[in-house]
């Protein structure tokens, strides 16, 4: 500290300088970085610092993990050891790359980290943050899923936009939110693509390393000290995958600290790493400086021949799937010309990988990284807990239900198509029952109609279950990150979609109503509409409830075909109410069918007040009140109000459904599922057939929980990273 009460931090060999300017009482000057941020990031937690929302001091952020080993259980009841033993450490202002072939573990060790493992994987070891054991907040921590989850009628702008209301602060400015929106634009370098749409089945838009970039733009919105990547180059082409990893380099040179999975990378990419973790079986290989591999390799026998990317021979090197290729082209012509520099020619790739373990475990660099972490988990640094979303409730449910009222009037699959078609089978019903009249076959043909109306017609709503899938993969990839909450996310999804359905049940029903001539009257036209209305929406809600735990468009539709299958058949209409089977059937099936309320109510709507001609001209009149009690078996003294408010009601309890599935989705469903692997952990080590650490490990209560080490002991201390 200097005389003016200014600090300095060192990152990545830069100086810093961070203080306190006596003129501007207290407020860090214009350029001046706090805590290792550039001017941009401090803008944020300046921000939040004056909400109260983090501490003073130093904002970044030291990983540290030790002896962390992941078990995982299977279905088949066998336990797999996934990773062995790692050590490792990560900083601020640094890019460090989890390298390895499928399957070597890489992908666990970045959910392991993050706080992410699936709930049939058990950890051990110590996970220190800032010398801390602390949970992973959502603001504290990002995590980019290897799959690009966006809105595609979107635009890239608009995108972003509307997660930076979802998560800043409501105090904060919309001038401010407007600058820190354009800021992480031109730092992802998509100002040229900013107004173009992210892109769907029938919309053409960015490219893939740009749709890439703004999954990564969408993350540091709140500018996270911590960020995990899950392979962003997968599915890009070299350019792309260097400009990504380039623009991950940027932002650690901002303070943070990067972490990320790496399959392929080419040598272009490879330079741009700082770190490298190479891992093969779960176990380490190397870990260091990437710019210090090839002497890695040098000194344990295996020298990387000339003119080969480095990273193609680290990986050669600890895949033994080469051992089968090699094999296979054994005695080909091309193997006669095999390298004679190569020295993976002269051994095995198990070989290779067991020499390797072997030397980085008594190496230097296997010394200086284990000396390295116990120097970096002694500093006791400030850990901020940022909470997740700052925005109100209020604000996310709002944000939530403009952007999707904007993406369901811009995608033409989600409503405009199934207007079209639904204004088409209207036509085609009104010509078919065109001006029905009161005659005696008109009895049939209106209850016909009705039926088709309310059961196969809003039967085609199940159409629509392929975007509702589409909104659930964002809503749970931002859900992962705390966007937003469930609540806000069923109530934006509800009043958004109304307007839609109002739409086409008013155009549809109106078709209907006049061309077939029913019960004529603006009320039992307006009951008509809120009828059809009512009945799409319920089973728009059941799709919703549907697609929250079943995310496959045919396992989804084909449930929910089934249902409503059911529900249509105890309807009334194929077998009279008093006919069908009382247990079960009766009581409580047709009951939870809405087609059963639906027609009834219509039924009374049409056929009540009308007068029917019989089958010949000398016998009396019939009465529709006559047609309701001995031909439908409706019950006249209730009134159709009562039969179109169970529907209402019907719309709420799915939604309420669609919200309890969720919260089961999230929280019920992994306890479930945690409790049954450590069943089977334990009965595996109850036989003698996996030996661990501790046997203490299968007391974790499963949910993104740590099991902490303590060094002085062989005791294992469970660490709730949900609490």
């Amino acid at each position: 500290m200097n005389s003016s009460g200014s600090t300095k931090e060192v990152v990545m060999g830069e100086e810093i300088e961070c203080g306190n300017s006596s003129s501007s009482g207290g407020a860090p000057r214009s350029g001046v970085v706090v805590g290792g941020l550039s001017p941009l990031s401090e803008t944020l937690w300046r921000e939040r610092s004056s909400m109260g929302l983090v501490g003073d001091g130093d904002v970044s952020a030291r990983l540290t993990w030790k002896d962390l080993t992941v078990i995982v259980t299977l279905r088949s009841g066998d336990a797999q050891r996934v990773l062995d033993g790692l050590t490792g450490y990560a900083e601020p202002g640094t890019l460090t790359a989890l390298m390895g072939p499928s399957g070597s573990g890489k992908s666990t060790l970045l959910d392991a980290l993050s706080g992410r493992l699936a709930t049939n994987a058990f950890l051990s070891g110590t996970v220190l943050i800032n010398g801390r054991r602390t949970k992973l907040s959502f603001g504290t921590a990002a995590y980019v899923t290897q799959d690009d989850n966006l809105i595609g009628t979107l635009t890239v702008r608009e995108t972003i936009s509307y997660s930076a209301q979802l998560r800043l602060p409501d105090k904060m400015a919309r001038e401010e939110k407007r600058a820190l929106v354009e800021g992480t634009i031109s730092e992802m370098g998509l100002q040229d693509c900013a107004d173009t749409v992210i892109g769907n089945w029938h919309l053409r838009g960015i490219s893939g390393g740009e749709k890439r970039r703004v999954s990564i733009a969408l993350e540091i919105l709140m500018r996270p000290r911590l960020l995990f990547l899950d392979e962003p180059t997968s599915g890009l082409d070299s350019a792309s995958a260097f400009f990504v990893i380039q623009t991950l380099r940027s932002l650690a040179r901002d303070g943070r600290t990067v972490i990320a999975s790496i399959h392929q990378p080419s040598s272009e990419v490879f330079e741009l790493f700082d770190y490298l973790y190479l891992l093969s079986g779960g176990k380490t290989v190397y870990f260091g400086k990437a710019s210090e591999a090839h002497e890695f390799f040098a000194q344990a026998g295996l020298p990387c021949p000339p003119r080969r990317n480095p990273s193609d021979h680290f990986l050669k090197c600890v895949n033994t799937d080469f051992d089968k290729v090699k094999s296979t082209l054994k005695g080909s012509i091309k193997m006669r010309f095999a390298r004679a520099d190569d020295p993976l020619e002269k051994m095995t790739s198990a070989e290779a990988i067991q020499r390797l373990v072997a030397y980085y475990s008594r190496s230097k660099y296997g010394h200086t990284a284990r000396q390295k972490v116990e120097e970096i988990s002694r500093v006791k640094g400030n850990v901020l807990d940022s909470g997740g979303s700052q925005a109100s409730f209020c604000m996310q449910a709002f944000t939530l239900t403009r952007r999707s009222f904007v993406n369901m009037s811009r995608d033409f699959g989600y409503y405009w198509l199934r207007l079209v078609i639904y204004i088409i089978v209207t036509i085609c019903i009104g010509t078919i029952y065109f001006k029905v009249g009161t005659g005696f076959s008109a009895i049939l043909s209106r209850g016909s109609c009705t039926s088709f109306v309310l059961g196969f017609v809003t039967f085609m709503s199940i159409g629509g279950f392929p975007s509702f899938v589409e909104d659930m993969k964002v809503f749970q990839r931002e859900r992962l990150n705390g966007h937003y909450g469930v609540l806000a996310f069923v109530i934006g999804n509800t009043f958004s979609a109304m307007p839609f359905l109002l739409l086409i049940s008013v155009l549809s029903g109106t078709v209907c109503y006049f061309m077939v001539r029913l019960h004529p009257g603006f009320v039992h036209y307006l009951f008509f509409v809120l009828c059809l209305y009512s009945s799409i929406t319920v089973v728009e809600s059941l799709m919703m409830a549907i697609a929250s735990v079943i995310p496959n468009f045919l396992m989804g539709i084909i449930i929910g075909a089934g249902i409503q299958g059911i529900f249509m058949l105890v309807s009334g209409f194929f077998r009279r109410p008093n006919d069908i089977p009382k247990p079960i059937w009766r009581y409580p099936v047709s009951y939870m069918s809405f087609h059963y309320w639906a027609q009834e109510g219509q039924y009374q709507n049409d056929l009540k007040g009308l007068i029917f001609d019989n089958q010949t001209p000398d016998q009396p009149k019939i009465s529709g009140e006559y047609v309701l009690q001995k031909f439908y078996q409706i019950d006249t003294g209730r009134s159709k109000w009562i039969d179109l408010s169970v529907l209402f009601c019907m719309i709420i309890a799915y939604r309420l459904l669609f919200f309890v599935m969720i919260r089961i989705n999230e929280d019920v469903t992994p306890f479930v599922r945690g409790y049954i692997a450590k069943r089977r952990l334990q009965r595996k080590i109850s036989r003698n057939q996996l030996s661990v650490a501790s046997p203490e490990l299968v007391n974790r209560v499963p949910s993104l929980r740590v099991v902490v080490a303590d060094p002085a002991s062989t005791s294992f201390e469970v660490v709730d990273l949900n609490t």
